[in-house]
């Protein structure tokens, strides 16, 4: 599920975001990431993406995505893959800067996202998260992704 917070539309045109287009991409990029359960997605602004991070990472500053796990008891399974929060400032700087739509920049940091959900961590792996993004992009029809564009991420 997409969920759009009000106050991040306030900069935007809420018609430009498409909820069922993004919805149909992230239900193709986790069937590619081989990603079960539900995940739902909150489109917010920098404040608060900022406070997010803050909360949850002790990092008080904006960024473009943030995942969250779901995690089941031990013995069961849960229903949930887990949620992501996309700042739609953030996102819109970075399609501005990169040459494409909100809508593409938006699904760059979606499979970025998602690909923390299966338990990728490009902070700590030797690039296996950078390879299988790449070859999803590919996949997906997307342009150059948040790892190959850093270098870092």
């Amino acid at each position: 599920m997409i969920l759009i917070e009000p106050d991040a539309t306030k900069s935007f045109k809420a018609s430009a975001l498409r909820k069922r287009e993004l919805s149909r991409f992230l239900n193709a990029a986790q069937k590619a990431a081989k990603l079960r359960g539900r995940v739902d997605v909150l489109l917010t602004d920098d404040a608060g993406i900022k406070r997010l991070n803050r909360d949850f990472r002790k990092k008080n500053k904006a960024t473009d995505v943030l995942s969250f796990p779901a995690f089941a008891p031990p013995g069961l399974k849960s229903p949930m893959a887990g949620d992501l929060a996309i700042s739609l400032d953030t996102a819109s700087r970075q399609a501005e800067s990169f040459g494409h739509t909100l809508e593409v920049e938006l699904q760059i940091l979606m499979l970025h996202g998602l690909l923390h959900l299966t338990g990728l961590d490009h902070e700590t792996d030797k690039g296996e998260m950078a390879a299988y993004e790449a070859a999803l992009r590919v996949e997906l029809g997307l342009p150059t992704g948040l790892i190959q564009r850093s270098g870092t991420r």
